[in-house]
C-alpha cells in the first residue's frame, strides 16, 4: 500500500532500489507533492496556506546552468545573475569553446573573483573533454548524479544539489548548506538557532520522496518575506 498523497509512480521510487531514476518533477507532480507535504506537515502547510504553491523554478540542463550556480555560490542571485551576463558579453557567449577561449585572464577582466574564474574555466574544460556530459548526468540516479557533479572543480555537494533540483528536476535531493533554507527552517519550525547542515539533512528526512519540494516551500516562505 503506498502512502496518502504520493503517485503510483513516486511510491514505486521510495521503495525501490536506490539506484532508480526518478520521476522529473514537473507542474503536475510538484502540485501533488505540495498537497502531500501540506496534509503531512503542519509547517509547510502553514507557508503554502499564505503563499499558495512554490514556483517550479526549472532551469535548462547543461553548461550555462551549471556555470549560474557556480557563480551563485555565496552571493545573491542578483548578484550571480550580474556575473553572469558579465561572463556571457566578454566570451560572446556562454558556449563551454567560447568560455575556454576567453580564459583565466578574459574571465578575470570580466569582474570574477580569481577563484570562480578557475571554477568557470575549468569547467568549460570539463565540458570540451567530456567529464561534465550533461546527457549522461540526466540518465544517472541521484547519487550517482551527484557524485558525477562534485568530482568537477567547483562544484560541492550545494552546486550540485541546486543543479538536480532545479535542472533535472529531482523530487527529494536536498541542497546541502542553503543559508536561505537554514533561515526559513528556523522560522518555519521555531528553532533555537540556524540548523547546520547535518540538522538539515536530518530534519528533512521526514520530507521524503518530497525533500526537493519541501526546500521550494521553505524558499517560497523566504522570498515573500518569511525570514
Amino acid at each position: 500500500m503506498r502512502a496518502r498523497g504520493v503517485p503510483a509512480d513516486m511510491a514505486a521510487f521510495a521503495v525501490g532500489p536506490r539506484t532508480a531514476l526518478p520521476p522529473t518533477l514537473d507542474e503536475p507532480l510538484l502540485l501533488e507533492a505540495v498537497a502531500a507535504l501540506a496534509d503531512t506537515d503542519p509547517a509547510l502547510a502553514a507557508i503554502v496556506a499564505r503563499h499558495g504553491p512554490p514556483p517550479l523554478w526549472a532551469r535548462p540542463a547543461g553548461f550555462a546552468t551549471l556555470v549560474a550556480i557556480v557563480l551563485e555560490q555565496q552571493v545573491s542571485l542578483r548578484s550571480g545573475a550580474a556575473a553572469l551576463e558579465r561572463l556571457r558579453a566578454a566570451a560572446g557567449s556562454l558556449d563551454p569553446d567560447d568560455v575556454a577561449a576567453l580564459g583565466e585572464d578574459g574571465a578575470r577582466a570580466a569582474g570574477l573573483t580569481r577563484q570562480k574564474v578557475r571554477y568557470v574555466v575549468g569547467l568549460a574544460g570539463a565540458a570540451r573533454d567530456g567529464r561534465f556530459d550533461p546527457a549522461a548526468i540526466a540518465a544517472a540516479p541521484d547519487d550517482d548524479a551527484r557524485d558525477r557533479l562534485t568530482a568537477l572543480l567547483g562544484v560541492g555537494r550545494w552546486t550540485a544539489g541546486i543543479y538536480l533540483l532545479m535542472a533535472l528536476g529531482r523530487p527529494d535531493v536536498w541542497p546541502e548548506g542553503d543559508l536561505a533554507l537554514a533561515t526559513a527552517m528556523r522560522r518555519a519550525l521555531d528553532l533555537d538557532a540556524l540548523p547546520d547542515a547535518a540538522s538539515q539533512r536530518t530534519i528533512a528526512e521526514r520530507w521524503r520522496p518530497w525533500r526537493a519540494v519541501a526546500a521550494r516551500i521553505l524558499w517560497h516562505g523566504y522570498l515573500a518575506g518569511e525570514r
